[in-house]
């Protein structure tokens, strides 16, 4: 019989409820996710951006550094490619992409004046 008072309480006794997330549980999470968007998302499409309508203003005269760090200034220009003036008659071509960033005028003749 003692047997029997064991196996009814095992019997009484039931499985604890596992709840849904609700909306408090989804809070975490969201906020990651904004947090990753304002922190890297938004500032790199930001750049990405600026880049485009910087790469658009180029035109011939404007002076520019590339990627590589090349101070140039732009003697001819397409769709795809930039002619660059390094020096006095001497001339290079980099993709448009290549350029970083554009300089304010006077700097590329400055740098060259100091050359010579």
């Amino acid at each position: 019989m003692n047997m029997s008072f064991l196996i009814s309480d095992a019997m009484a006794q039931t499985a604890p409820a596992i709840q849904q997330p609700g909306f408090e549980g989804m809070l975490f999470p969201l906020g990651i996710l904004i947090f990753f968007y304002f922190l890297f998302i938004r500032p790199q499409a930001k750049r990405n951006k600026e880049q485009k309508q910087m790469l658009a203003a180029l035109s011939k005269g404007a002076e520019v550094v590339t990627s590589g760090g090349i101070l140039g200034k732009v003697a001819e220009l397409d769709d795809n490619f930039v002619k660059l003036e390094v020096s006095d008659n001497s001339f290079i071509q980099v993709q448009r992409h290549a350029i970083a960033s554009m300089m304010p005028k006077g700097t590329y003749k400055t740098l060259n004046n100091k050359k010579s």
